[in-house]
């Protein structure tokens, strides 16, 4: 009887390899799939607790007697507190990691969102809404810190997209949800009711999110090549003039958002007649709309406009602002909807190339700060632009009010235009 020796040949260290790639980049598509997801769900609710505001402003002004002027200072003081808590909220995240930040975050502005509901004046709700505000504005650096270490520069605008389109899907689905209860329970039980989401959600982040990426992983190798990367400080990247124009820039497309989600539902509602419900489905559109084309906008950066983002946002912001023109000349309700929807839809498209090259462009050690700098001044957007509006709606008239967004994002053209567009020229 004759045996047959078999021999069985040991795998290759090239089929090792190819074995270890393969499982390496599972696990980083799984980190940043849950990344997007917990952070995707956070921005949702922030901007559902931001846009309420919006919606509840004809029943509490209502309610506590108050002019149009004073409703916007309301708004405008969520969102200057909102706006001061962006760079210590960047320095925290760098200090002691994004994380404990995030929870931090949540859960305070959960027990200020609870808080509003027991307002009884002006002054307890301007009180309520700034503490609600600081609360909020820790989050948006520890997110974007938190994004960036676990994901590739070459999908990160894609993710980003995800994230923020997360964010503009807030004020669509935010009226279909919040009108009904509003009609149901009224505001102070709305406010009560969002409030636990939110704890809800912030103990999901602590338990879920998972741990960043190897640095070798989640860092751009064109970064080292910037100023910014030799100098090792937090100074540097405060007095960047890189980092000023996309400041600069992003508030300046950010008052556009503000503007149309602060004041079209009371414009629909005191203007035009509209029921509250209506009122929350036609303010609905133009930000589902906005996050759909965000999410195709990350997606086009990465793979169209990676180190060439003017050519996306020069055209865009341009044709917003024509669009946001003919907004305002609208006779009719589906008109008035269908401009606006257009003109947030096509800024959303571009709105990554505002943050993809900061992302990527920034020390990792002092990225929080950066974004937080930068988002800061997003924020502004959101103080100033309510409140310029509430006193031109008292003045002259909700078209002139909407007037001053065609303004801001033809300016924002022009800035859009001197913004570096690599990692060696950031």
């Amino acid at each position: 009887m004759k045996v047959e020796h078999v021999t069985v040949e040991a795998p290759s260290r090239a089929s090792d390899g190819s074995v270890r790639k393969m499982m390496d980049n599972k696990s980083i598509r799984r980190t940043t799939t849950v990344t997007v997801g917990l952070l995707s769900t956070i921005w949702l609710i922030d901007m559902v607790d931001r846009v309420m505001i919006g919606l509840a402003l004809p029943m509490i002004g209502d309610e506590f007697s108050l002019s149009s002027t004073q409703l916007g200072g309301v708004v405008s003081v969520f969102a200057i507190f909102y706006m001061l808590g962006q760079v210590p909220g960047g320095m925290l995240a760098d200090r002691f990691g994004p994380r404990p930040l995030l929870i931090v975050a949540l859960i305070l502005w959960s027990v200020f969102t609870a808080l509003t509901g027991f307002a009884w004046g002006l002054v307890s709700l301007m009180v309520m809404r700034a503490m609600f505000g600081i609360s909020q504005g820790l989050f948006p650096a520890a997110s974007f810190k938190a994004l960036a270490e676990r994901t590739r520069p070459k999908t990160r605008a894609t993710a980003m997209g995800f994230m923020l389109g997360a964010n503009n899907l807030g004020p669509g689905i935010a009226p279909l949800i919040i009108a009904p209860v509003l009609m149901a329970v009224g505001w102070r039980d709305a406010f009560w009711l969002v409030a636990i989401v939110g704890a809800v959600i912030g103990t999901v982040v602590w338990l879920v999110l998972p741990a960043p990426l190897d640095t070798e992983i989640s860092e751009d190798p064109e970064a080292a090549l910037q100023p910014l990367a030799s100098e090792h400080s937090r100074a540097a990247v405060f007095k960047s003039a890189s980092v000023w124009k996309f400041a600069i820039l992003f508030c300046l497309a950010n008052m556009s958002a503000y503007g149309l989600m602060t004041w079209v539902p009371s414009y629909l509602l005191n203007d035009k007649g509209l029921s509250l419900i209506d009122t929350g489905i036609f303010a609905a559109i133009p930000f589902i709309v906005t996050a759909l084309a965000t999410i195709v906008g990350g997606r086009l950066v990465d793979k169209y406009f990676h180190d060439r983002a003017r050519i996306l946002l020069v055209p865009c912001m341009a044709t917003s602002a024509v669009l946001l023109f003919l907004m305002t000349t609208a006779d009719t309700v589906a008109m008035f909807t269908f401009y606006e929807t257009l003109a947030l839809g096509i800024s959303g498209l571009c709105s990554m190339s505002i943050f993809a090259m900061p992302l990527r462009a920034l020390p990792a050690e002092f990225l929080g700060s950066g974004m937080g700098l930068i988002n800061g001044c997003g924020q502004f957007a959101g103080f100033i632009t309510p409140l310029v509006m509430g006193w031109m709606v008292d003045q002259f008239s909700y078209m002139a009010a909407f007037g001053v967004l065609v303004g801001a994002t033809s300016a924002a053209a022009l800035v859009a235009m001197i913004v570096p567009q690599t990692p060696a020229k950031f």
